[in-house]
């Protein structure tokens, strides 16, 4: 079955936009924490309902740095950590990415954990080095309108405008990658030079 998750990312809506679908999908059976900066008390209250709709936890930190990505990791003791990108196009984006690379080692040498790492999807898939690389493709049809009602919790965002639609692209054109109707991709990164297999995230 799937393990429990930590989600590392930057923005209140980052994480049901990437990894919504995945998310509602391993919550069905494991501990699910998303680990979003902080922001205002409008995104953090979004954030916080969305969670709900999604059935994961959620954690607002005034910052997410490599500190606090060693602490969540003692903490929790994920299976599976995920972030950003190392070369998202989004400046706050690699800086969670990074803060997560920084933190990784040390607690990974002290508790074992995560036992494996991944990246998520970017803005119409594209990084500062070209296409998202993704060799791990989720089917998340049967979470897909779960993670769109969630996404729909981000009021204060231009969901219907931008994000809605994007997230709707992206996930028929990874679906129709794998012959479904949605997914979401993860690129898998190595811990200290090991890339597990895995029959899950």
């Amino acid at each position: 079955m799937p393990g429990s998750v930590l989600a590392v990312t930057a923005h209140p809506d980052d994480l049901e936009l990437w990894v919504g679908g995945t998310l509602a999908l391993h919550a069905q059976h494991a501990t699910v924490v998303g680990a979003v900066q902080s922001h205002d008390p409008i995104r953090d209250a979004e954030a916080q309902a969305s969670a709900k709709v999604l059935g994961i936890d959620v954690g607002l930190h005034p910052r997410l740095d490599a500190a606090t990505i060693g602490a969540l990791i003692r903490q929790h003791r994920p299976d599976v950590l995920i972030t950003h990108p190392m070369d998202d196009v989004h400046p706050d984006h690699r800086a969670a990415a990074k803060a997560v690379l920084a933190g990784l080692p040390e607690a990974h040498i002290a508790t074992g954990f995560p036992r494996r790492l991944y990246t998520c999807d970017s803005y119409n898939s594209l990084t500062l080095n070209g296409p998202v690389t993704a060799s791990v493709i989720i089917d998340v049809t049967t979470t897909y309108e779960q993670k769109m009602r969630a996404l729909a919790e981000h009021r204060s965002q231009p969901i219907t405008e931008h994000f809605g639609p994007m997230a709707e692209t992206l996930s028929a054109l990874w679906g129709a990658r794998i012959g479904t109707a949605r997914a979401e991709a993860f690129l898998p990164l190595p811990i200290l030079g090991r890339l597990p297999a895995a029959a899950h995230l």
